[in-house]
């Protein structure tokens, strides 16, 4: 797709280049990594940059927001990153029996380790970290919010006799470099809502729909929508700002059905 616009998002905060500073510190206690990356845009949502702080420690991804994804799609992620060594879990936050399969990794990658096997839950903001850290606890441990960088300190749960957990502020790279990462992020939730313009955003996920579908969704466009939900002042102009804040949480509370915006190979660039 071609890329129509340079700057959908403004992001270019000093804070996520400290925040990784601060990961790597953590790092150093940990023996155990679980990155949580949003199953509807996998290849935008990872962090490349943890890569080469992570380094050779044990690791796993958890696809969060299964619920919300294709899938097909999600299952070829899943079967990309066993081709490349590394173990995914597609996992519903919300769903215990879901979570429990992470837990069950982690109960299997600290058995033999002598003495706590120390856990870090990364991923950037909005992924569903607190959501799978409070199912893990089974409890409101963490504070969840639909809200890009709600979690802010650093926490510390004992999940069981011999693992703890840390979790951490969301991470997302200092510059988001295309377009295309930067709607498809603010879009599921990634980036602080006074980043970007939900209009823009909107628009330029339903043009990617039709050119993916050839001409063809059953996704409304932003304007059918407003119609249809009374975005409208008086007069008959649509309300755009409150229409597309709207339009974002109907696809995130899944009213558009399961969409996934990125598959393996499918051309789209990474974000850096």
């Amino acid at each position: 797709m071609k890329e129509r616009l340079d700057n959908v998002v403004q992001w270019y905060p000093g804070h996520m280049v400290r925040a990784m500073r601060r990961i790597a510190e953590y790092l150093k206690l940990i023996d155990i990594v679980i990155e949580v990356i949003d199953a509807r845009a996998v290849r935008s949502d990872a962090n490349p940059m943890l890569d080469r702080l992570i380094g050779d420690r044990a690791r796993f991804v958890a696809l969060s927001r299964d619920d919300l994804a294709e899938p097909a799609t999600t299952k070829a992620w899943v079967e990309q990153f066993a081709s490349r060594g590394r173990e995914a879990i597609a996992v519903e936050a919300r769903a215990q029996q879901s979570v429990s399969r992470i837990l069950a990794a982690l109960t299997a990658r600290a058995k033999g380790r002598s003495g706590i096997s120390r856990v870090i839950v990364v991923g950037v903001p909005n992924s569903g970290k607190s959501s799978i850290i409070n199912g893990l606890l089974k409890r409101g441990a963490a504070k969840t919010e639909d809200r890009a960088g709600v979690t802010r300190q650093l926490q510390w749960f004992r999940l069981a006799p011999t693992i703890e957990l840390m979790d951490t502020p969301g991470i997302l790279v200092p510059k988001i470099a295309t377009a295309q990462a930067q709607w498809k992020l603010a879009l599921i939730g990634a980036v602080p809502r006074e980043r970007y313009d939900p209009y823009e955003v909107s628009v330029e996920f339903h043009r990617w729909l039709l050119e993916r579908s050839g001409g063809r969704t059953k996704v409304p466009d932003l304007a059918t929508f407003a119609a249809a939900r009374g975005f409208v002042r008086r007069g008959g102009e649509v309300d755009e700002h409150n229409a597309a804040q709207g339009y974002i949480k109907a696809f995130n509370d899944g009213v558009f059905g399961r969409i996934s915006l990125e598959a393996p190979g499918d051309g789209d660039e990474q974000a850096a």
